[in-house]
């Protein structure tokens, strides 16, 4: 199983039933929609984190980014371009970010991992480019993760 196949589980996981460990928001650009979740490695399987070279463990988290924009039947559906970032902890000391893009279908999404220490509110900067887009999109938030 690839982590195409995987990740709109994740997600969706990190939605409804983690709300309680993990982040979930939105920030609205008109034609475009940033979509981000936070979660705990933990929270994949060893399975899962071993197949797609990921690190499943206490301290590594893990940032999923999608870039949605609007359907012509009103739906929404994912967009392509590039996301960078780096996370800051309580005393400013910045991270980059290495994102990664994956492909499922006509989906895309952007994770990356990072390491985190328990109870730490963490920020996350981050700028996603749409492909063809005129702009940059920021999406700044904070979270805090625990250890499981």
């Amino acid at each position: 199983m690839s982590l195409r196949n995987v990740l709109p589980l994740l997600t969706g996981l990190a939605l409804l039933v983690f709300t309680s460990f993990s982040q979930a928001g939105s920030k609205d650009f008109g034609e475009y929609t940033v979509q981000w979740s936070v979660f705990p490695s933990t929270f994949l399987t060893p399975e899962i984190a071993r197949e797609n070279d990921l690190n499943r463990s206490r301290g590594i988290g893990i940032v999923n980014i999608a870039i949605m924009t609007d359907n012509d039947d009103g739906g929404m559906s994912t967009a392509s371009g590039q996301v960078e970032g780096k996370v800051l902890n309580e005393i400013q000391q910045a991270r980059f970010l290495a994102f990664r893009r994956i492909q499922e279908g006509d989906a895309v999404y952007f994770i990356a991992e990072y390491q985190y220490s328990n109870a730490e509110l963490m920020t996350f900067e981050i700028t996603v480019r749409p492909t063809g887009a005129r702009r940059d999109l920021p999406v700044r938030f904070a979270h805090t993760l625990f250890n499981d």
